[in-house]
């Protein structure tokens, strides 16, 4: 007999504040809040820290996510304007990237990265050598975008909305940015539906979307058409306020980083490990 979805299958250890967890090959790769070594490696069968790795300059920590066909990261930096591609032995290379580089994902059909630019709406397209593909701009009421990740069709899902904004929303996109369908509206927590600062997505091989529902401190589960299916983490199990998630489809696993807000900022962080 299997491990029964949802069980808690280990925590890395607790530091400084996480800015996202993802996976390649076989290791674990977090980004935390620090000057250096930022990046923290783990074996993802044994869990055991294998290297640390350092992005020179670093201030804006804002995502990270990984591309198995390249085999590299990439990190977001909003106050330097730039992303930072990591390679597995650690070298580092950045191109720019103008209007505030927030969420980051890779088109799983053509390898490109995915910026979701928070302060001017909008997600831009580059290869992975830095080569600006395209901008979609998006619509007025897709206000404070967060994470964007790109369907098998070409379209788009975005999770938008922050403190004090009419509508806080997981929605599909056309290609074009255009609203085709939505989860959510005005922010709140007495009804499954209702959202409250969705900040960051992740989407399984069948493309169903685990959206970390922060101000609620729950992950929820949506269909590929974003119909809410499930509560798959509840308030009462979660340590702190999901702030990132990372899905690992060949191992059935859903890495979900969780932050302490203390006195106005983040204090710590930690990743808890979740079988699906």
């Amino acid at each position: 007999m299997g491990v029964p979805a949802g069980t808690a299958l280990a925590t890395l250890p607790e530091g400084e504040p996480l800015y996202n967890v993802t996976t390649l090959d076989n290791d674990i790769y977090v980004l935390r809040w620090k000057e250096s070594e930022q990046i923290e490696v783990f074996d993802a069968d044994s869990y055991s820290p294998l290297r640390r790795l350092t992005i020179p300059d670093l201030e804006g920590f804002a995502d990270m996510t990984s591309c198995g066909h390249v085999r590299c990261l990439y990190v977001s930096d909003y106050i330097n304007d730039c992303i930072n591609r990591v390679e597995v032995d650690g070298a580092v290379t950045q191109w720019p990237v103008s209007d505030g580089p927030c969420g980051l994902s890779v088109s799983a059909t053509t390898h490109n990265v995915l910026v979701t630019c928070h302060d001017v709406c909008a997600i831009k397209e580059f290869t992975h050598r830095g080569d600006q593909v395209r901008t979609v701009a998006l619509t007025d009421d897709v206000v404070n975008p967060w994470h964007t990740i790109q369907l098998t069709t070409g379209q788009f899902v975005v999770c938008h909305g922050g403190l004090g904004d009419p509508l806080h929303r997981v929605c599909q996109l056309d290609t074009d940015g255009n609203v085709v369908q939505s989860l959510g509206g005005p922010p709140g927590s007495a009804d499954p539906h209702q959202l409250n600062v969705p900040w960051h997505l992740a989407v399984d091989e069948q493309e169903f979307i685990f959206v970390a529902d922060h101000d609620n401190r729950r992950v929820v589960l949506l269909s590929p058409r974003l119909e809410y299916l499930r509560q798959v983490l509840s308030r009462d199990r979660l340590k702190w306020d999901p702030h990132r998630l990372c899905v690992d489809v060949a191992k059935r696993r859903l890495y979900v980083v969780e932050n302490e807000w203390k006195d106005g900022e983040f204090a710590a962080g930690r990743v808890v490990i979740y079988n699906i």
